[in-house]
């Protein structure tokens, strides 16, 4: 897709349009396709990288650029800028239906990765490979939202594949060490699924223990702000997981 706007005669290629209506008109900008997403989900930051250029048009296509009076009217300013941002963060990506079908599959198997890479069986410690959580998403009637990132739908992918399969998130290994650190004891246990080594040497405290990755920012803030920069946190794997993949008949 090709278009000029006839103001400056830039040429805009691979044009991807987001569109809003502002009290009943219609307001568009034009961006570089595969950026809309990536800027919604701040994997880009640089707007420059995601728009074609800061202008804000009532039909792209046509090149037909918004009057600054309607900007005014309804945006409450004529800065464009400014109000590319808005509709890059509330307006609705225009794609074809074959463009978006090819999104969702994307994203769904994207989803179905986090899940088979930050997941576990519980019995047996091992993953589940991406193949069989692509079917068990299939068999809930999971569907992609676009506009929502992967790692959020996969938390909730998790939480909805508990009621029909035996899945857990992969468990963290940590050791802990703090000195004097009797009165921490309890809140660190409380924290821990898995305690594997325990030990407490002239008041000096000292766990190994197994978490679920959710509890880090806990445990990490606990031991870098309560015990003022005495204690220390050890990470010894990220995912405490068994080799080989798990099957299902």
């Amino acid at each position: 897709m090709s278009i000029f706007t006839p103001t400056n005669q830039i040429r805009l290629t691979n044009v991807a349009v987001v569109r809003i209506k502002k009290k009943g008109k219609r307001y568009e900008i034009a961006c570089y396709k595969n950026k809309v997403m990536n800027w919604r989900m701040k994997v880009e930051k640089d707007l420059d990288e995601v728009l074609q250029t800061h202008t804000v048009f009532v039909n792209v296509s046509k090149g037909q650029v918004a009057k600054k009076e309607d900007l005014i009217r309804d945006f409450g300013t004529d800065n464009q800028t400014e109000i590319c941002k808005e509709i890059l963060s509330k307006g609705e990506l225009q794609v074809s239906e074959k463009e978006r079908q090819t999104q969702l599959e994307s994203m769904f198997r994207d989803i179905a990765t986090i899940v088979a890479d930050k997941c576990i069986n519980p019995e047996t410690k091992r993953p589940y490979t991406v193949s069989i959580v692509e079917k068990c998403m299939k068999e809930i009637h999971f569907s992609v939202k676009p506009n929502k990132g992967t790692k959020q739908q996969a938390l909730e992918v998790i939480k909805k594949l508990q009621e029909k399969i035996q899945i857990e998130r992969s468990q963290m290994k940590l050791r802990v060490f703090i000195p004097a650190g009797k009165n921490f004891r309890s809140r660190i246990k409380d924290l821990a699924s898995t305690i594997e080594n325990e030990s407490m040497e002239d008041g000096n405290f000292e766990m190994i223990f197994l978490t679920d990755p959710g509890n880090f920012r806990k445990i990490d803030e606990l031991v870098r702000n309560e015990t003022k920069g005495r204690g220390q946190l050890e990470v010894i794997s990220l995912k405490e997981v068994q080799e080989g993949d798990e099957m299902l008949e």
